[in-house]
């Protein structure tokens, strides 16, 4: 995380000389910022060393000599503004060499008024600056800046000048030639102020590192010893008691005997399950878990330490949410079974607590279908009792309307009838014989009476009949009507007699099934006490401790470095 460097703004007033024309000004001034940065020539180190604000040496009078020396004089017509080829060259030469040096606008102002100072009429800043170099004055020379305030007299000026007269304090001869040269080669300036600008990068970098060392031992090695600490000296040591079961249900006998029932069982839909783990995690369980072996006095022993105790006068609420905490109750779909860790100040207590809740989980698996199974079965023996109550009375009925006839009306008129077929059976012999007796010529008078006697009688027996079987089916109560009634008795009877047995059939199901909605609860793995302490689990908490430390201070840097980036932009 770095932070932008911030420099004040100082705006300087440019004073534009009178004595150099606008348009050449203009160009020569705007041509330093578009030039690209190109070698310096012999008097760079001192520009540079002018814009770092540094003092220049010494040797300025010398180089301006031998400046001097190397510059072709101008003829003699130049004073008069007559200017030779060679000589504008020259002075176009000198310039292009001042302006790849690449001074500073401060440095040019200088020049130009170090130039008018000294009675120079340039044409430009850097004409000023070729022109005081070929007076051998140095235009960034600190003590030229200072002469600009004493006012002095040029002719004097001059005089000293010519003469090399140099003015105190003076503490080197001025005919010294054995001083070391204020020239640096610009390879080992550039090397130096690299390795300075490294330095200064790293100090930078390791002062930020510390700042960061700082704050990441504060805001996340103090929280994690902290919390080491907690866990290995003041946490209670906590024991777990673990335990499995599962709920099966009744398949029913399926043609398997009297032994079916008892037979293999399968596992119980998912639903039971769930409702089972529901209700070992509910309020209800845990109220009724401290009324039986007292839940919250066990957690609120001074003995515990002050962040797992939970506070003798606390509601159901909190106690419940301690409750939550320490019964972890899971139940896994693809096997069936249901996991269940309680935890508590003792193993004794824990392995007391997970027994307690077996049973509750018993009993709550037997009571999850009794309700259904007792609404099937009494609906069944309902619809029961109703048929058998039917199929006795249709039955009473039968028997009443049998007593109030005597006989059965049946029977009668098939005796009837019977009796009349016999008699027209005899009849129809006796005039068989009596028409064989009648074709006889000469038949016997004895047995044609006898004949027609029998004939006689025989039809009389047969109207009687016929009488007697008209009047039993004619009239209100007659033997037709009477078995009509006795028909629909019989039926009303049988009906009865079916639905009877549609019902036991009925009922038979219903205790099938349900025998078939009985769920049981298996215990695979039994609770036992444990003999160390699962928790805290001192390593992994404290490793836990630190990772959401970091994790937070992260977040916060990142939050704080985004808004710091929006509010600079």
């Amino acid at each position: 995380m770095t932070t932008k460097p911030k420099a004040r703004k100082f705006r300087i007033k440019r004073a534009t000389p009178a004595a150099a024309p606008k348009g050449t000004d203009a160009v020569e001034r705007d041509a330093p910022a578009a030039a690209p940065p190109k070698p310096q020539a012999p008097d760079a180190p001192r520009a540079a060393a002018a814009s770092r604000g540094e003092a220049p040496r010494a040797a300025a009078p010398s180089h301006a000599a031998a400046a001097s020396a190397t510059r072709p004089t101008p003829p003699s017509d130049a004073r008069s503004g007559e200017v030779s080829s060679a000589t504008e060259v020259s002075g176009e030469q000198d310039i292009d060499a001042i302006r790849r040096e690449g001074l500073t606008g401060r440095q040019l102002r200088m020049a130009r008024r170090v130039a008018q100072k000294h009675g120079l009429a340039p044409t430009s800043d850097f004409d000023a600056v070729r022109l005081l170099r070929a007076e051998g004055i140095d235009p960034f020379q600190r003590s030229n800046m200072l002469e600009l305030v004493v006012p002095q007299d040029k002719q004097s000026t001059g005089t000293a000048l010519q003469k090399g007269r140099i003015q105190l304090p003076q503490t080197v001869p001025a005919g010294g030639r054995n001083l070391p040269s204020t020239d640096v080669n610009p390879m080992e300036r550039r090397m130096r102020e690299i390795s300075d600008i490294q330095r200064d990068i790293t100090k930078r970098r390791r002062r930020k590192m510390g700042l960061l060392m700082v704050r990441l031992a504060f805001f996340v090695g103090l929280p994690t010893i902290m919390g080491g600490y907690y866990f290995y000296n003041i946490a209670t040591p906590m024991y777990a008691t673990d335990s499995q079961f599962l709920i099966i249900q009744n398949e029913g006998t399926g043609g398997l005997g009297p032994l079916g029932g008892l037979l293999p069982t399968q596992f119980a839909n998912s639903a039971d399950s769930i409702a089972t783990q529901s209700y070992l995690q509910s309020k209800d369980a845990m109220l009724r878990l401290d009324r039986d072996v007292g839940f919250m006095k066990h957690f609120s022993d001074p003995a515990i330490d002050p962040i797992q105790r939970m506070n003798p006068d606390a509601s159901n609420e909190e106690a419940y949410k301690h409750y939550k905490d320490n019964v972890k109750i899971g139940y896994d779909p693809t096997e069936g079974m249901i996991r269940m860790e309680v935890i508590a100040a003792d193993p004794e207590v824990a392995k007391d607590f997970s027994e307690h809740l077996l049973e509750y989980a018993e009993e709550r698996v037997n009571a999850l279908s009794q309700q259904k199974r007792e609404d099937g079965m009494r609906d069944a023996r309902e619809a029961y009792e109703q048929t058998v109550a039917k199929r006795r009375e249709a039955q009473e009925a039968l028997i009443k309307l049998q007593v109030d006839n005597g006989v059965d009306p049946q029977a009668v008129i098939a005796s009837i009838r019977g009796q009349i077929t016999n008699y027209e059976t005899l009849l129809l012999e006796k005039e068989l014989e009596l028409a064989a007796l009648l074709d006889n010529p000469r038949p016997n008078r004895a047995k044609v009476d006898g004949a027609q006697g029998d004939v006689r009688r025989l039809s009389a027996q047969l109207d009687k009949l016929n009488e007697r079987m008209n009047s039993a089916t004619e009239g209100t109560n007659s033997l037709a009507q009477q078995a009509v009634s006795l028909q629909l008795a019989q039926a009303d009877l049988a009906a009865a007699d079916a639905a009877l047995q549609a019902s036991q059939t009925q009922m038979e199901q219903a205790r099938t099934e349900a025998s078939r909605q009985v769920r049981y609860l298996t215990v695979a793995v039994r609770p036992v006490a444990s003999q160390s302490a699962s928790y805290p689990r001192k390593f992994e908490n404290t490793i836990l401790t630190f990772l959401i430390f970091a994790g937070i201070y992260l977040m916060l840097s990142l939050t704080s470095s985004i808004l710091k980036e929006q509010v600079t932009k």
